[in-house]
């Protein structure tokens, strides 16, 4: 499947994301630019940062094998719709940041829609037709050439490193095994992060 078949990429990101939406579409074309630089990987060499937990994350997962299990896929809790693309055996790697006005560029009038509906979230006219502007926008979304929605970068940090396989300990509160790097100690005692978390508000 080549970057440019945007019918068959699209189908892919859709089977598994469920639905077809403007962050999708916003994912699907930074996939496109990142298969570009870094292609596709089974294994860990192709990395994704994520700045988000937008939609868009669900098309880097579907069409750049980039995945939470394998632990070549990264979410920094940012807020930002900015995703890092890294390939491990040359170095190759762009960060992209999706443009500020990316919406009002594409579809001002789906962007002005959901403006009205984020102001008043309890106001059933405020969303009548949003549904319908918000498809026809991932529909532009996905016609633009990905360059003009995005502005590169250089990554500002190195790719992170491989997933690592760590011993598991035993929290001395609740018994269940926890991963070495995840735990707490406290007063003496080996804690998971919930547990820590309540014995320290006590303290």
């Amino acid at each position: 499947m080549g970057i440019d078949d945007v019918t068959a990429l699209t189908e892919r990101a859709v089977d598994f994301h469920g639905h077809m939406c403007p962050g999708l579409a916003i994912g699907i074309q930074a996939a496109r630019i990142g298969l570009a630089v870094c292609g596709h990987d089974r294994d860990e060499d192709v990395v994704a940062v994520v700045e988000t937990d937008m939609c868009a994350v669900d098309a880097i997962q579907a069409l750049m094998g980039c995945t939470y299990g394998k632990g070549n896929l990264v979410h920094r809790d940012w807020g930002k719709a900015a995703f890092t693309f890294y390939r491990r055996r040359d170095g190759a790697a762009v960060r992209l940041l999706a443009r500020p006005d990316l919406h009002a560029f594409v579809d001002p009038e789906f962007a002005a829609a959901r403006e009205r509906a984020n102001a008043a979230p309890d106001d059933a006219a405020a969303k009548a037709g949003l549904p319908e502007l918000a498809a026809r926008c991932a529909k532009r979304l996905l016609t633009c050439d990905p360059e003009a929605l995005f502005t590169r970068g250089e990554p500002a940090a190195p790719a992170p490193r491989r997933a690592a396989i760590l011993s598991s300990l035993v929290c001395d509160a609740c018994g269940e095994a926890v991963m070495e790097s995840r735990s707490r100690r406290f007063a003496g005692r080996t804690l998971c992060i919930p547990c820590f978390a309540a014995v320290e508000q006590k303290a």
